[in-house]
């Protein structure tokens, strides 16, 4: 992607350019790690009462900001808003996670009512966020992709092996594919209102495409991410979109070419040196460090830091996690990391 140079480092990786050292942010900076965090959590309840509170949520976005220099700040939400705007009702047990009713493996999609005023608190967020950056900073908006929301309004929660999706994508083909359809197009919408409310970047996260076969890989992730971004790119060409298909494995140079997304994330499973080689030349990545090794600190972290950014050194690269951050994390191990980041 051609572009003019900009004080955003992170957003000038995203269109071609390469920073040494790279701009880093985490997947999940935002959240249970920090006490801040837990402290806020614990004022005003359960975690969708966060999200929908706009103040609360652009304070969470912020608070890893106040301690550490990344150059990204990425949205605090859920991938399941559009479930829940779709018409599923979404709570959050303690200790267990999202639940979305009625399924969908035993209900239509056609018996949901959409409420698309449900994504109007998110945008608030982003607004009240862009207005507190600064200036350097890259806001980055997300949603969940297709197959990944699909997995949890299918089965109503999140499962090991999405065994209820999987089938029947296999065997409710049609029905299955409407229910891809649908949530793609309301993913554009909530991507490119992210964007209008200030957003700018937005990345796909797909976290159970690593469950899918080869074609079935194709079928529900290549093609949906193709479509959401062929539309969202119409309305908003210059706006860069990264795309996270964690588990692609050695799929993961198809799904670069197939789809159309701007960068890739890659996770801590793929090899980077593997990456950089077959990744489509000159494409911008994101990643991979294991999130698991900030865990145990000490000297295995900054060496495997130091491979990733020797693997990455060839082209443009956004340092960040292979996913999220685990809540055990000590943050004084995220200093180490940053610090080895800037060399």
């Amino acid at each position: 992607m051609a572009s003019m140079p900009t004080n955003k480092r992170l957003l000038g990786v995203l269109k071609g350019e390469r920073h040494d050292p790279p701009p880093a942010w985490m997947m999940r900076q935002a959240g249970r790690y920090l006490p801040e965090y837990r402290e806020l959590r614990a004022e005003k309840g359960g975690f969708l009462d966060l999200v929908y509170d706009p103040e609360a949520a652009a304070e969470i976005t912020l608070q890893p900001l106040r301690r550490f220099p990344f150059e990204g700040a990425i949205l605090f939400s859920d991938i399941l808003i559009i479930p829940y705007a779709l018409g599923q009702d979404l709570t959050f047990v303690a200790g267990e996670g999202p639940r979305l009713k009625p399924t969908l493996d035993e209900n239509a999609l056609e018996s949901l009512t959409r409420h698309p005023e449900r994504l109007e608190p998110i945008y608030e967020t982003v607004r009240l966020v862009k207005a507190q950056l600064e200036p350097h900073i890259t806001l980055l908006g997300f949603a969940g992709s297709p197959w990944t929301v699909a997995t949890y309004m299918v089965a109503g929660q999140g499962s090991k092996d999405q065994m209820a999706t999987r089938v029947m994508a296999y065997t409710e083909r049609t029905r299955f594919a409407a229910l891809i359809e649908a949530i793609a197009e309301m993913t554009v919408d909530y991507l490119s209102g992210q964007v209008e409310a200030g957003a700018d970047a937005v990345q796909l996260f797909d976290s159970w495409s690593g469950s899918l076969a080869p074609e079935e890989f194709r079928a529900w992730v290549i093609e949906p991410t193709k479509r959401i971004v062929t539309a969202f790119k119409a309305r908003h060409p210059d706006v860069p979109v990264i795309g996270f298909p964690k588990g692609a494995g050695e799929k993961l140079p198809e799904y670069a070419r197939a789809t159309g997304v701007d960068a890739v994330g890659v996770d801590e499973t793929i090899d980077p040196v593997w990456a950089h080689e077959n990744l489509p030349e000159g494409l911008p990545v994101q990643g991979n460090l294991d999130p698991l090794l900030l865990i145990g600190g000490g000297e295995r972290l900054e060496q495997a830091v130091d491979r990733v950014k020797s693997a990455f050194a060839g082209r443009p690269h956004i340092f960040n996690l292979g996913h999220g951050i685990d809540k055990s994390t000590p943050i004084a191990n995220v200093e180490t990391m940053i610090a080895r980041v800037r060399g």
